[in-house]
Formats: structure tokens, sequence, C-alpha cells
């Protein structure tokens, strides 16, 4: 594979992954409720899935998704699910610097992995995103493993660090507002966002 083709892909991938949109409300979401705990889980879950995507639609099983329409949909209603109970955490979580950080060791990496990898492999749109954006820069028929190789670590490379850097940053933002008030602010208009985006997701197709 050209280093231009690769170039070209990893361009739009990056704008797809940096646009605004359930995955990326959810990682900010998650940085400004509960900072770094559980973080590299969460992001993995993230990773994971758009892999996993690109896997069904570099090795043509597109068709699967069709197939098993139903399980992708149980698949997706159960990360709204999870977003829904993470809003709630958020919600109600305590706004104390001591109770904030007993809270945030209390969380969970499993839970987070599978609450992300369930939120990315309910979203169709990621594989129509790979399957409408392969054919511009391979052939589809050429996916040669070392093709195959190269593209993933290309996914990898890019939305490692848009997550990671968009997850610090809203914890940072978190921990520049440190009373009480500002503090349950913060939690309830991320929780409202995480519902937010949990609506979202439920409603479209």
């Amino acid at each position: 594979m050209s280093f231009s083709s690769l170039l070209l892909f990893a361009s739009v991938y990056f704008v797809a992954v940096a646009s605004p949109g359930p995955g990326l409300a959810a990682i900010v979401a998650r940085g400004l409720g509960q900072g770094r705990a559980a973080a590299p889980a969460f992001i993995a879950g993230f990773v994971i899935g758009d892999l996993i995507w690109f896997t069904v639609a570099a090795t043509g099983l597109a068709v699967l998704a069709t197939t098993f329409e139903a399980v992708f949909l149980a698949i997706k209603y159960a990360g709204c699910a999870y977003l829904v109970w993470m809003a709630w955490k958020i919600w109600t979580a305590p706004v104390k610097a001591a109770d904030v950080q007993a809270a945030a060791e209390r969380v969970r990496a499993w839970p987070s992995f599978f609450g992300s990898l369930s939120l990315t492999l309910g979203n169709p749109k990621v594989i129509v995103f790979f399957l409408s954006i392969m054919p511009l820069v391979v052939d589809p028929k050429a996916v040669t493993p070392l093709v195959f190789v190269e593209m993933a670590v290309v996914i990898v490379l890019v939305i490692t660090p848009v997550m990671t850097a968009s997850l610090l940053l809203a914890d940072r933002a978190r921990q520049v507002f440190t009373s009480e008030r500002a503090l349950r602010r913060i939690n309830r208009g991320t929780a409202a966002v995480m519902a937010g985006a949990a609506g979202l997701i439920a409603v479209r197709g």
C-alpha cells in the first residue's frame, strides 16, 4: 500500500474520530465526570471496537452485520444502557475532594472497557465509514495481510491519542473548578451530555 494512500486513510479517519459524536461525547463526559479513573480500559474499548469493525469490513464480512442485525441491535442498546447508568453515577457522584478520590478508585477497568466496546460495536455507522473510505485508498479485493496490518496500525495510532487527549483535557478542565458548586454543575452537565449521547445512539439507525 502506497504511503500517500495510507496518509489519506489516516487523515480521513482522524477527521471522523475527532468530529463531535456519541463516542467523543462519551470520552469527554467520562473525563469531566470521573477523571482518569480506568481511562486506559475505557479508551481501549473504543480502539478494539473500531478494529473489530475494520476487520469485518476488510474481510468482506459486512453481510454479517445485516444477517445478525438483532445481535448488533442488542449490543447497541446494551451500550446505551451503560451510558445511562454512567450518567446516573456521575449525576449522583460526590463533590468533596476526598469523596471524589474514593469514588474514582472504585471505578473498575473491565466494566469501563466493555462499556465503550459495546458503544462502538452497537454503532453500525462505524462499519459504514470503513466500507465507504476503504475503496478510496485500496481495492478491498487486494487487501493483503500486510495492508491489513498497516491500516490497523494507523487506526490504533490515530484513535488512541485523539481519545486520550480528549479525556485528559476534560480531566484538566475538571481540576480547574474546585468548588463544590462548580463540581456539582459539571457533574450534572456531564451526566446530561452522557444521557443525551445514549438517546442519540438509541434513535439512530
